[in-house]
């Protein structure tokens, strides 16, 4: 009976880089919810302070502090879940999972996308700021102070966060591709266990009547 070849177990360099960024993007995600949920109370307390200064009623201040803590939820909850996709993603990458590999480039695409999006947004703020009818002056106040509400050190955080998000996608998916992760989950595919086949069953020969003539009987004596 042959046994197939086991998968080697030794695993390639790249697949072992790729697995130490997507563990290390998975704990920057924690690290920013806790973060993004901690600056949050001092960042509405600065902006209901500055709002004070403004034409804009109190109905309006409540309204874009609604807004704004909305959108720091939104964002720690989306690198909350984020955090243990990259870790399913890598434990699924260290086991040689070729259809892990394929998620793992579809989800490094979409999160390449959403990092190039983040910084597209934040240069176009900074670029060309909201423009509102006159009507809406005191809108356009509160928005302009939402800015500096927040630290000085967070903007550029999550400029960097967004550079390094897209990067770390990037260099993972590369990895992924490159020959000698080709050839280790291709083999570890291949070598897969299966169930081996049961034996045919033991099915013993018909009796078959000897053609033989019977012995003489012996002389009395």
């Amino acid at each position: 009976m042959s046994y197939p070849e086991s998968a080697p177990a030794r695993r390639p360099a790249v697949v072992l880089f790729a697995v130490t960024v997507l563990v290390v993007m998975a704990v920057a995600a924690l690290a920013y919810t806790v973060v993004d949920l901690v600056v949050l109370g001092g960042t509405v307390d600065a902006f209901r302070a500055a709002a004070r200064d403004t034409s804009a009623s109190s109905q309006e201040i409540d309204e874009v502090v609604t807004l704004l803590r909305a959108s720091a939820v939104l964002s720690a909850v989306v690198a909350a879940l984020s955090a243990p996709v990259l870790a399913g993603l890598a434990i699924g990458l260290l086991a040689g999972r070729n259809g892990v590999r394929v998620a793992t480039w579809v989800v490094s695409g979409l999160g390449l996308l959403a990092g190039c999006c983040s910084v597209a947004v934040l240069v176009g703020e900074r670029a060309a700021p909201l423009q509102l009818g006159a009507g809406e002056q005191a809108l356009a106040e509160l928005l302009g102070l939402i800015g500096d509400a927040y630290p000085s050190w967070w903007i550029p955080l999550n400029a960097g966060l967004s550079v390094g998000q897209g990067l770390g996608y990037l260099v993972v998916a590369l990895l992924l591709a490159l020959p000698a992760a080709n050839a280790w989950f291709s083999r570890h595919r291949s070598t897969a266990p299966t169930m081996p086949s049961a034996p045919p069953a033991f099915t013993p020969a018909p009796h078959q009547p000897s053609s033989a003539p019977p012995a003489p009987p012996y002389p009395p004596r």
